[in-house]
């Protein structure tokens, strides 16, 4: 089985591909921006003629997108966000419309939650910024594309290899630069948001699953844990991880991408039903992965 998987130079297409590579009926394909890539494509200017050109001579099975922008101005998450999906598929059309599609959504296209309730995936989206604003275009795109194609919607990535861009790495560099000493500070801001947080190894495991199973699926699928926790407990559980001695000072200032969400959780029994996934990584599991991927040392095996 031919797997083209896009942008595996991120941190969720690493985990994925990583999660690929293992599967002795896949052979592997890469396309993006990196030297050598199977594929070298760059979805936020491809043009869908040239780029259906060179999926006809890769011939894929299936194709994975974790390509995806979390920063920048409107105009830049559109470009990656909501423009990407729409020329891949318009190109899949063209050169491989029976290859299935598993294109990373993000549960920021539901927009605020209820507290005490998980959304499922017939829930109304109203995306709280433009994040997931384009993140919600880009599920249009790939739904209404005809073609053979699940959109994962996931929770808040955590694990080992989260980037300096979100709270969790930013958090755990923070921690690893702060030093052992009482006068240590931390600067966080808001913590009181809650959010449903997913180990990457999970969302890997998830997108491998939709990349191979046979037989229609669903066309979203909730990935997460199914559980909110206070962002709090997260930011916790690295100091303990990382013997921070000193203070924590939290702000009132919150991430742009997230700042009016003050809930979020999603209900998983669709992928359980649809993949025979569910989650095993807990956020202590996580949370100690991260920690020792920042701090030099081996990553606990699970």
């Amino acid at each position: 089985m031919r797997i083209l998987v896009l942008g595996a130079t991120g941190y969720l297409g690493g985990h994925v591909a990583e999660r690929l590579r293992a599967l002795p009926e896949a052979t592997l394909l890469y396309g993006g921006r990196s030297p050598g890539a199977d594929l070298p494509v760059d979805l936020a200017t491809a043009r869908p003629g040239p780029l259906a050109e060179a999926l006809a001579a890769l011939a894929p099975d299936a194709v994975v997108n974790c390509a995806g922008a979390v920063g920048g101005d409107a105009v830049a998450l559109a470009e990656v966000n909501a423009r990407g999906p729409a020329v891949l598929c318009a190109a899949l059309r063209q050169a491989a419309p029976g290859a299935r599609l598993v294109h990373l959504g993000s549960a920021a296209e539901y927009g605020p939650g209820r507290p005490g309730t998980r959304v499922g995936e017939d829930a109304p989206t109203r995306p709280a910024a433009p994040y997931g604003a384009t993140k919600l275009a880009g599920t249009v795109a790939v739904t209404a594309s005809g073609l053979d194609a699940v959109v994962l919607r996931v929770g808040n990535p955590v694990g080992p290899g989260a980037p300096v861009a979100g709270l969790p790495g930013s958090v755990a560099r923070a921690l690893r630069d702060a030093g052992p000493g009482p006068d240590a500070v931390l600067r966080v801001g808001d913590l009181s948001p809650y959010r449903d947080f997913v180990d990457v190894r999970d969302l890997a495991r998830a997108a491998a699953l939709a990349a191979t199973r046979p037989g229609p699926l669903p066309a979203v699928l909730n990935i997460s844990a199914g559980r909110a926790v206070e962002v709090r407990e997260l930011v916790r559980g690295l100091v303990r991880a990382s013997g921070f001695a000193g203070r924590v000072e939290e702000t009132a200032g919150g991430s742009t991408r997230s700042a009016a969400v003050g809930w979020q959780c999603s209900d998983v029994s669709a992928a359980r039903a649809a993949l025979g996934w569910a989650p095993l990584h807990t956020l202590a599991d996580s949370v100690a992965a991260l920690w020792a991927s920042v701090a030099g040392a081996p990553v606990p095996a699970r």
